[in-house]
């Protein structure tokens, strides 16, 4: 068999690609369904992208790659599309945007755009080797017991991380790169849970609140943090994972208003006589004031505290310190760190500059966004500049 264009996984950002690449595209993925991440992300109803996606939403050993892509292609474009289709969705905080009803509306419409655009789909089908020939690339698939031989022009990556393996994750993009002599950075799991050995926390299981959290770099993040049975999970601690390097600390603020010290004065004039614990409660879910009592110093009542005791406490509190043991890694993480070298890629057209004909798009490139739908806008963006670029070449 013969395409103009041979696409590596069905997910966001290979639908994507197909829906641009022109004709004479075939689409082939593993799964027995295509957008199997799209369909499962947000709770089934897919928080699909961002209204303040911007270059500094992402990470990446070249800050500037993403621009291009991120501009020609912007997170309005995608609402537009998804608009035209009729999806009704909602911001549901910080400018994430999800479908009202289900994320495999997404995941048709892109199946649709592709299919409009006269992709050929292939389902259950495996990778076998990929080699290259004089006009481009060859690859021997698996589809139903029977092997294919299909050589193409233009080869696209788009086979994500490692992230999730126990859906078919395998690294095959980082496979066929290293096969070309293409540079891939160092890779771990991002957007994880924090896990600590001596399960510190398996008390406070179930237990959320509102923080503002950092790693030693990166950015703060005011989001939710969840405490597990292994350890550390909700949104800012899936945030602050991707900055956290092993062996590091990590900052929690637990008044992240930033009021506790001037209301905990106000308490003492008025209920004095309570117990410190007590009216620390009031701010602070009991069961973890119990947990930090004894390492904080919190016994006796509040009007035997001092103005310097309190702002003591309150400073303990701002800049609660961890270190954790490691991370759940990409059993649960959401995306992939690192990735395919951008120095190796066209900012403009995701193509690899030694070896024309060959793209590389999505999560395997080391571009990595933030929780809360930048990844999927990186997916939209980057695979709309190669189906572009594809489709232009000449």
């Amino acid at each position: 068999m013969q395409v103009n264009t041979l696409i590596l996984g069905a997910g966001a950002a290979g639908l994507m690609c197909a829906a641009h690449a022109g004709p004479d595209t075939m689409l082939v993925d593993h799964a027995k369904a295509p957008g199997e991440k799209i369909r499962i992300s947000g709770g089934g109803r897919c928080n699909f992208t961002n209204m303040y996606a911007g270059p500094a939403n992402f990470l990446s050993g070249n800050p500037h790659f993403c621009k291009s892509a991120l501009s020609r292609y912007t997170q309005w474009d995608f609402l537009d599309l998804v608009n035209r289709h009729g999806i009704a969705y909602h911001e549901k905080t910080l400018g994430q945007l999800f479908c009202d009803n289900s994320a495999k509306q997404i995941v048709q419409m892109l199946v649709d755009e592709a299919k409009k655009a006269g992709t050929d789909l292939w389902l259950r089908t495996s990778i076998l080797n990929v080699t290259k020939t004089a006009d481009g690339f060859a690859v021997a698939m698996k589809r139903e017991g029977k092997v294919h031989k299909v050589t193409c022009r233009n080869l696209v990556l788009a086979t994500g991380g490692k992230s999730i393996p126990k859906m078919g994750a395998t690294g095959l993009a980082y496979q066929i790169a290293a096969q070309f002599d293409v540079p891939v950075t160092d890779t771990r799991a991002g957007l994880v849970p924090f896990t600590f050995s001596d399960a510190q926390f398996a008390g406070l299981s179930g237990l959320a609140l509102p923080v503002q959290a950092r790693a030693e770099r990166g950015d703060i993040f005011p989001e939710a943090l969840l405490f597990t049975h292994r350890g550390l999970s909700g949104p800012a601690m899936l945030q602050i994972s991707s900055f956290w390097q092993d062996g590091e600390q990590i900052h929690l603020d637990l008044d992240p208003a930033g009021q506790l010290l001037d209301t905990l004065r106000q308490q003492r004039q008025t209920s004095g006589r309570h117990d410190l614990k007590t009216e620390l409660s009031r701010h602070l879910p009991a069961r973890l004031v119990d947990f930090l009592a004894d390492d904080l110093g919190v016994q006796g009542r509040l009007a035997d505290q001092n103005d310097d005791t309190l702002t003591t406490l309150v400073t303990a509190l701002r800049d609660w310190c961890l270190k954790p043991t490691g991370t759940e890694g990409y059993r649960t993480a959401e995306v992939t760190l690192g990735g395919i070298d951008t120095n190796a890629l066209s900012s403009k057209t995701m193509e690899v500059k030694a070896l024309p004909g060959l793209y590389v798009i999505g999560e395997a490139v080391d571009v990595t966004g933030w929780l809360g739908g930048y990844n999927f806008q990186w997916a939209w963006s980057s695979g709309h500049a190669a189906g572009n670029a594809i489709q232009n070449r000449a």
